[in-house]
Parts: C-alpha cells; structure tokens; sequence
C-alpha cells in the first residue's frame, strides 16, 4: 500500500471521486499545508491556519499506479485557478500535492508540466512536502454517502462523478 495526499477544492468532492476509483482502499478527508496542529474547520475556513482541504488516499499500487492518480487528480478539478475551485473561495481550496518520497514528487512534476499542455493558462497546482495530515471531523467523512441528499452533493458533487463516470470508466470500481 502506499499514500497520496491531494488538495483539489473541497475535500467533500475529491473524496467523492476517489472513493469510486478501482485500488484505493480507503480515503479520509483532512487538512494540510498549515501552520498549526489540529486545526479545526473552523480555523480552516476562515484562512487562518494555512491549511489547504485535502484527502489522503491510501492506494493498492498494483492496481492502481500514482501517475494514474495523478490523472485524475488533475482532470477533476480546475488546476488553472488559485485558491478557488467553482464557488469555494479561499486559500484552504488550493490545487496542491503533497508528496510522501521522491518518487512521487518526480511524477508530480511531469504530470504537472504534461497537463500544462491542456491549458492557456499556468497550471497553479502547487507541488510541496509531506509533512502532516490531519484528519477532519467526522462529519465530513464520507460526506457524500452520509449525506446524498444535500443541495451541496446534488449541485457540485453528483456533476462531478457524472463526468467520472464518462470519462474515467477503465479506473473505476
């Protein structure tokens, strides 16, 4: 098994996407990149902790590789667009990887510069260390399955796996 650490916008919704993808075995919301421990939601939100919504993906590598992670990490959100991903606004919606070795980093880099291709703008996704993962309250796991008939799931999320679905069907469960 090995770990990856993705901030893509809202954590509601790149949880929602990798929880369907073939070889990853578990997915927890959570908060990286900040300036202090434990932080809560709230602290999150409002911008103060420096921490960007993440999910840690835990991975079967023989199923599933990093590089195709990657790919769909960077084909579902909009890598384009600082601190904003749609209506969320704000420094905690950053694009951001956070990679665990070297390896990691390397192909975090090449797909960064792959996929710039695709864009007339710079892709803005930032690319930094490992170091902490902190898992977010409970409420917000599994946030989507908890909780399918919210406006937030129907509207943002749902569209999302929408298109998931049609264009990624050799990766999903």
């Amino acid at each position: 098994m090995e770990i990856a650490t993705f901030g893509g916008g809202c954590f509601w919704c790149t949880e929602a996407i990798f929880q369907k993808v073939k070889g990853v075995e578990k997915v927890f919301s959570g908060y990286s990149g900040g300036n202090i421990d434990n932080p809560s939601y709230e602290k999150v939100s409002s911008g103060i902790s420096g921490h960007a919504e993440t999910i840690q993906v835990t991975f079967d590598k023989r199923i599933i590789k990093y590089r195709d992670l990657l790919y769909i990490f960077f084909r579902t959100h909009d890598p384009t667009t600082p601190n904003r991903q749609g209506a969320d606004v704000g420094t905690q919606y950053r694009s951001v990887i956070f990679y665990h070795n070297d390896k990691q980093k390397k192909e975090a880099e090449k797909a960064k510069l792959e996929y710039q291709k695709d864009y007339n703008t710079p892709v803005v996704t930032q690319i930094i260390p490992f170091k902490s993962f902190f898992q977010a309250e409970d409420y917000h796991q599994n946030y989507r399955i908890q909780n399918p008939e919210k406006i937030y799931c129907k509207l943002v999320i749902n569209p999302k796996l929408k298109k998931l679905q049609r264009d990624f069907k050799k990766y999903l469960v």
